[in-house]
């Protein structure tokens, strides 16, 4: 009988976390980019997450050239607030902050002058491309980050289009030194039919090398703890473990 309800405790515990403890991708810093907009949206966002089993996020504000031009003093300004908010309200999680950086010709820039850059960790550096088109210069780019020792993560290659009538781009960035992170709200359909189609493939065919939650608001909040999504991402994500550093 006890054995019963043990094992019941442990199903309703899995069908309520995440596939994962850490996330490398959330724009859940105050005030910076397109994610939350004060820290009381960040508190909230934070302790979402931890009641979903995560125990560390690494937030990845944009730095995008024409929109949002975050830098380490920005990036880490923001983090220590949350950092103490979290501390004064006893939010066990613990919280770290790299970037998403956009491949334009601000990065370029970044990169020829060897600024310094904030990663996930070590030399682990998250990118992303325009939705409308594909970057410019992508080989070029991936040779100069892989020649000064990054490694370059490729954030939600699913959800770039003009991907999805050539599936092969996904090994081609897998080829030019990127490794994919997978958004996991793309699986339920969150950013459209074909975008959950690609995320599906990309795990299926064991391209991705992480997922993220991407969470930006408390929408996207909701849609993690909806029971039918959690249910989705454990069924995509059984075969392997994301660990995520």
């Amino acid at each position: 009988m006890f054995g019963f309800f043990k094992k019941k405790n442990i199903i309703d515990e899995a069908l309520s976390t995440l596939p994962i403890s850490t996330d490398i991708h959330s724009h859940i810093l105050p005030g910076i980019d397109d994610g939350s907009p004060n820290i009381e949206t960040s508190l909230k966002l934070v302790k979402g997450l931890n009641d979903l089993g995560i125990t560390r996020t690494v937030a990845t504000p944009h730095v995008i050239g024409d929109l949002y031009r975050n830098n380490p003093e920005t990036i880490n300004t923001a983090l220590a607030k949350l950092q103490q908010a979290c501390l004064d309200a006893n939010i066990d999680i613990k919280i770290s902050a790299a970037a998403e950086y956009m491949i334009d010709d601000h990065f370029l820039g970044l990169l020829k002058n060897k600024s310094a850059l904030l990663t996930i960790k070590d030399k682990v550096i998250l990118t992303e491309q325009p939705y409308t088109s594909p970057a410019e210069h992508l080989r070029e780019t991936s040779f100069d980050l892989v020649t000064e020792g990054y490694r370059p993560i490729m954030a939600h290659p699913e959800r770039y289009f003009y991907y999805h009538e050539d599936y092969e781009q996904y090994s081609y960035l897998k080829e030019l030194g990127f490794t994919l992170q997978v958004n996991l709200l793309s699986l339920t359909g969150h950013y459209g039919k074909p975008v959950a189609k690609a995320a599906k493939y990309i795990l299926d065919n064991d391209l991705a090398d992480y997922v993220g939650t991407d969470l930006h608001h408390e929408k996207h909040l909701m849609a993690f703890q909806d029971k039918q999504n959690l249910t989705l991402f454990k069924k995509y994500l059984e075969k392997r473990a994301y660990n995520n550093f």
